[in-house]
């Protein structure tokens, strides 16, 4: 007896993957029902349906069975795709993985939604009319055409794996012209039969240009629960019905046997592996750093070795992060639905553009993206997008377009959430503002500062709280998220055109390339992402503000300094901006110069956190070993940004 146990888990997994397809193609469905769509949506269920079966979640199995009926008369052109039809379908989606997680936690689903929607697919499908016939006139295409003799015997337990042999010959019919002969010899007498046991073996004869191929595709997910043969008929022979009642015959494995191209890893192995390679890291470079000095003509064999350690442990730790890193699609899926949801619920028609689903991202930032995306998208949709009748009057199409895309930009991953709604309402924010204190009135904001707003905790325009918006805690919330990634969030905006919103997040949370700076006897680590350039201010470059913070004319641009040895408390550092270096450093649109002693050199650094050994620290993101055995902090660009009023140290105060 196979214990099916094990696989369970596996099974969960796959079926997510299925129920994600589905819905992504079903959505495609309410533009253009396609034959393709329909039959790549009818496979998912299937294989949702027979897994169900084998692992005995009955309540799954027979509602993907009537969900699968529905399908069957949507391919078949019995039922036309309406959007009733399509909505019907979607619910199910949610209905199928709310079943699953009730068989796999073993509690209770909503069994009376389920029953309500399970009616309705039955209605749309016309289950209590006369079943189609078996033999269906496929479409013809082109290709050489040829003859089979097919010998179909399932075993008896199929049934319960959920299968249907007349749904296997009606999906077979649809390849070509057939005959089939049903095969009583294996049937028991009346008295000996067992409900659910299946009995009947069938003899086909199918004539179809599709080839072997397309054949065993519809035997696919029953391939261990028959005796399947499948047999091309000489073409000098003549074509006859398959005759006699003796039982089929397997056919052979073919020697050729697909490789197998990928497997499944869980997760914790994967993030031990990514650390036991973090350490590494850090051992090659004690080993550089304590070889430094080393003569070359003394040690030229371990000198040689410790460069070769270098150049592999780098090719190590990419191979390794390139397991991490997944494609961002599986966060981009869930906003389809999510905006149909949203603009059937507004009454809005909107339309979801999306590119750039292939680009490969940390597994953890995948992980903490999903809450980010889905606030702007349910806002873009919500706040941005308007409703038809508004748009046609401001001369605008009466659909609306959302675009989410993602790409790499300098080592870092850019998501970029436009709209072409009616943009922020600047003054709505302002007056929203001033209103809640959180501006004073005599302050004169630019446009740019004015849209930055929206991102204050409590901050909303809404007029009403829905369960869509209007809290006040969105925006507040993507901001939070997405700095403790590391990561910056900006918005720029059009009256009318609408308002584009830009996320720069790091590739990775666990190794990053940095830059070593020395304040005093400290040293820290600068994201190499981070860094515009670096710069030695000539004396009186370096000039205050009435704010109390240093400025340092660059290019025509004054940027703010900070002096970290202030910002720390460091002792022993250079106090003169114009004896020091300042590297000049941006944060989404902000910039600002960092007042250091020296450069020490470029590292590659695995990033160690430090929330749980200590609070806390503003503008630093974690902690890492230097080559020397020493603990560095990683500065946060992003949160020195706000350490700036209370870390200012005035020129008069320099050494």
């Amino acid at each position: 007896m196979v214990d099916l146990a094990r696989f369970r888990q596996t099974y969960l997994a796959e079926c997510h993957e299925l129920l994600a397809e589905m819905e992504e193609r079903l959505l495609a469905l309410a533009d253009e029902a396609s034959p393709e769509e329909l039959n790549a949506i009818f496979r998912c269920a299937h294989s949702i349906k027979g897994g169900a079966g084998a692992f005995g979640f009955e309540r799954v199995t027979g509602f993907t069975h009537v969900l699968e009926t529905l399908l069957d008369a949507l391919r078949d052109g019995r039922v036309p795709p309406t959007r009733e039809a399509v909505q019907a379908l979607l619910s199910s989606v949610d209905v199928v993985r709310a079943l699953l997680l009730a068989a796999d936690t073993g509690t209770e689903a909503d069994e009376a939604s389920a029953a309500a929607l399970e009616a309705q697919l039955k209605a749309l499908a016309g289950m209590e009319g006369a079943p189609a016939a078996l033999a269906v006139t496929p479409k013809t295409e082109t290709g050489q055409e040829a003859s089979y003799t097919i010998h179909f015997a399932p075993h008896e337990s199929l049934y319960r794996s959920g299968n249907d042999p007349l749904l296997l010959l009606r999906e077979l019919g649809r390849l070509g012209s057939m005959n089939v002969e049903a095969d009583l010899s294996a049937l028991p007498p009346l008295a000996e039969m067992i409900v659910g046991n299946a009995y009947l073996r069938w003899h086909i004869t199918l004539r179809t240009n599709r080839g072997e191929a397309a054949i065993r595709e519809v035997f696919e997910f029953v391939e261990d629960e028959c005796d399947l043969s499948i047999r091309p008929i000489p073409a000098e022979a003549p074509v006859m019905r398959a005759a006699g009642a003796g039982p089929a015959t397997a056919t052979p494995r073919p020697d050729a046997v697909p490789a197998v191209t990928s497997i499944r890893v869980d997760l914790e192995k994967i993030d031990r592996l990514v650390n036991m390679v973090g350490e590494l890291v850090i051992t090659q470079a004690m080993l550089q750093a304590e070889t430094r000095e080393l003569p070359v003509e003394k040690f030229p064999g371990l000198l040689r070795g410790i460069d070769a350690l270098v150049q592999h442990t780098r090719e190590l730790q990419e191979a390794v992060m390139a397991v991490r890193m997944q494609p961002i699609r599986s966060v981009f899926a869930r906003m389809p639905r999510l905006v149909h949801d949203i603009a059937a619920q507004l009454g809005k028609d909107i339309r979801l553009h999306m590119s750039g689903e292939d680009t490969e991202v940390d597994k953890t930032i995948i992980e903490q993206l999903a809450d980010p995306l889905t606030h702007m998208i349910r806002n873009a949709a919500d706040h941005g997008v308007e409703s038809p009748d508004v748009r046609r009057a401001a001369g605008k199409p009466a659909q609306g377009s959302v675009h989410l895309a993602a790409y790499h930009q300098g080592g870092r991953i850019m998501i970029e959430i436009r709209d072409d709604g009616a943009g922020l309402p600047r003054e709505k924010i302002l007056r929203k503002a001033r209103e809640r204190g959180l501006v004073p009135e005599a302050a004169a904001l630019t446009d740019a500062e004015i849209e930055q707003l929206i991102f204050l905790p409590g901050f909303s325009t809404a007029e009403t709280v829905s369960n869509i918006s209007g809290r006040g805690v969105g925006m507040d919330v993507v901001k939070r998220n997405i700095t403790a990634m590391g990561g910056t969030v900006s918005v720029a905006s059009r009256p009318g055109q609408g308002s584009t919103f830009t996320v720069c997040l790091p590739l990775t949370l666990a190794i990053l390339d940095g830059m070593i700076v020395r304040v005093g006897a400290e040293c820290y680590i600068v994201p190499i992402t981070s860094i515009i350039e670096t710069l030695r201010p000539k004396p009186g470059e370096v000039r205050p503000v009435p704010e109390g913070h240093d400025v340092l004319n660059v290019r025509g641009e004054f940027v703010p300094l900070l002096y970290l040895h202030a910002l720390f408390g460091v002792p022993g550092a250079e106090h003169d901006a114009a004896r020091a270096l300042i590297v000049l450093v941006e944060s989404g649109q902000e910039k600002m110069g960092l007042v250091v002693d020296e450069l020490v050199g470029q590292q590659q650094v695995v990033i160690k956190s430090l929330e749980a050994h200590a609070d806390a620290v503003p503008g630093i993101s974690g902690a890492t070993i230097l080559g020397d055995g020493r603990v560095s902090l990683i500065l946060d660009v992003a949160g020195l940004h706000g350490c700036l009023a209370r870390a200012a140290a005035p020129l008069s105060e320099a050494a």
